[in-house]
């Protein structure tokens, strides 16, 4: 597919860099532009192409085979674990950099952007309302979770019926005399020393 793509001029492929520009989308077309945003995001490993043998080992099924017909490879757990630890990304390291207009600080980005995003705010002039655009800048965290996770904390499990955040809590005093009269013991997490990045 790559070399029909170069074929055609939808993909370059220079100092190792690879660019393909064959699947296009309108901006309204908000289910193709997730569906495409998921595949570009999507796990290094496949889960159902992983498994445990009865020996303890882990068995990777290939996607294609290797040229010499193998098509499975066996993993000590800590190997496994080790080649899949090199793929996690430093702690606090941007992924995506933009240049030119895209970069954060670019005076021209807020033109380009459908949000109008900028690092500086501008304040709208007096009377001017703000576009649907500016109004839909981010989704809440309950759409978050609901959109990467499949949790959805909008909607009652019971009933079925709309559910509405009217406080959250983070004292761990506090939820512990909320949950003392279910009987339910609430340890808040205690985050030792090697845990912390420095």
């Amino acid at each position: 597919m790559a070399e029909q793509g170069l074929a055609s001029g939808c993909a370059a492929n220079v100092a190792g860099f690879s660019l393909h520009a064959g699947v296009m989308s309108n901006a309204q077309d908000r289910g193709k532009l997730e569906r495409l945003c998921r595949y570009i995001t999507r796990s290094g490993v496949s889960e159902k192409r992983l498994a445990i043998t009865t020996y303890g080992k882990v068995r990777y099924q290939l996607k294609t085979p290797y040229r010499d017909g193998t098509t499975h490879v066996i993993f000590e757990p800590l190997d496994f674990i080790a080649r899949l630890a090199a793929l996690v990304p430093k702690p606090r390291v941007n992924l995506t950099r933009f240049h030119g207009v895209f970069a954060p600080n670019s005076r021209h980005r807020v033109t380009i952007t459908p949000a109008l995003r900028n690092k500086a705010k501008k304040a709208l002039p007096t009377g001017q309302e703000k576009t649907r655009a500016q109004k839909h800048q981010s989704m809440t965290w309950a759409q978050r979770l609901k959109r990467v996770f499949n949790i959805d904390i909008e909607t009652c499990e019971q009933c079925g019926g709309a559910v509405k955040v009217i406080a959250s809590i983070e004292d761990p005093l506090v939820i512990q005399k909320i949950l003392i009269p279910f009987r339910i013991k609430f340890f808040p997490p205690v985050a030792s020393p090697e845990s912390t990045f420095g």
